[in-house]
């Protein structure tokens, strides 16, 4: 078995768009980031390469490389999922805890758990998703954490 840990964080700035877990989240702000600044997806992607001591998501995919420039965040959760299976790695369950004052997620909680599942191929019950607020010490900005369990 595996564990990996993997954490982000970005400044919500007006007038750009909110990407969590793969999914645009309507709200009059979003994460100021070279790609499309989806802090799940990026503590999920440093969780896996983390638990098989691959670096992390700057190395892999630089903000000062202009491919990465908008780049949707599924694209890095890929390569991570590719990395690790190739090295044997299956993954079994993750655990993804969003620190974010507005706007309120649980209305998106089902949307977010099952594009979750549909990216990472797992059931349901292998995605926790809890949801946190700064309780004002952050309001202008999102962070995300995520630990994952593997076999291999």
């Amino acid at each position: 078995m595996r564990l990996g840990y993997g954490e982000d964080s970005h400044r919500l700035v007006e007038g750009k768009p909110l990407y969590l877990c793969g999914l645009l989240i309507p709200s009059p702000h979003g994460a100021l980031a070279h790609s499309d600044g989806d802090a799940p997806l990026h503590a999920l992607t440093d969780a896996l390469l983390s638990a098989f001591g691959l670096g992390d998501i700057g190395l892999l995919f630089p903000d000062t490389d202009p491919r990465w420039q908008g780049a949707r965040s599924e694209v890095f959760l890929q390569e991570a999922l590719r990395q690790v299976g190739e090295r044997g790695g299956k993954l079994i369950q993750v655990s993804l805890a969003i620190v974010l004052d507005q706007p309120k997620l649980s209305p998106h909680r089902k949307a977010l758990q099952e594009n979750l599942s549909r990216l990472l191929g797992l059931p349901l019950d292998g995605i926790g998703l809890t949801f946190k607020t700064s309780e004002g010490l952050a309001p202008k900005h999102i962070q995300a954490r995520a630990v994952v369990l593997l076999e291999g």
